[in-house]
C-alpha cells in the first residue's frame, strides 16, 4: 500500500502550507491532511475536481488537451489541483489529482515543483499495485 503521509511530506513543509488531498480520477479521496486548517477539506477537493474536470472537457471541445492543473489565486491563498504526470504501464496508468491549499504569503513556486513530483510519484506506484 502507499505510504501517502511519506510521498507528501515535503508538500506539508513548504511555507504556507494550509491542507492536501489525492484524488482518483472521478473524485474520491484516497488521502487528506488537513490539520492546518478548519475547513473539509475533502468536500474541497471534490468540488474543485468536478469544476476541474468540466474546464479539462471544454478545452478538449476546443481542440486543446486536456488540462494539467488548475490554480485559484485569491487576496489570502492559492487553491491548486494538479493531474497526475504518471508513466503510462499498458493499461494500469493510475490518474490520480493532488489537490492543495496556501495562503498568500506561501512558496508557491516550489509547493508547484513538489506537487508535480509527488503527483507523478503516487501515480506511478499506483500503477503497479
Amino acid at each position: 500500500m502507499i505510504n501517502f503521509d511519506e510521498k507528501m511530506k515535503r508538500l506539508t513543509k513548504v511555507n504556507g502550507y494550509l491542507g492536501s488531498a489525492v484524488l482518483n480520477y472521478t473524485g474520491e479521496t484516497l488521502y487528506i491532511e488537513n490539520e492546518h486548517t478548519g475547513t473539509d477539506i475533502a468536500y474541497a477537493a471534490t468540488i474543485f475536481n468536478d469544476a476541474f474536470r468540466t474546464i479539462s472537457e471544454t478545452c478538449l471541445d476546443i481542440g486543446f488537451a486536456e488540462a494539467a492543473s488548475l490554480e485559484t489565486r485569491t487576496q489570502d491563498g492559492h487553491v491548486m489541483l494538479v493531474k497526475s504526470a504518471g508513466e503510462h504501464h499498458g493499461n494500469s496508468f493510475a490518474k490520480i489529482d493532488l489537490f492543495c491549499v496556501f495562503r498568500d504569503d506561501g512558496n508557491i513556486a516550489l509547493a508547484k515543483m513538489i506537487i508535480d513530483k509527488a503527483a507523478k510519484e503516487i501515480s506511478d506506484e499506483l500503477a503497479r499495485i
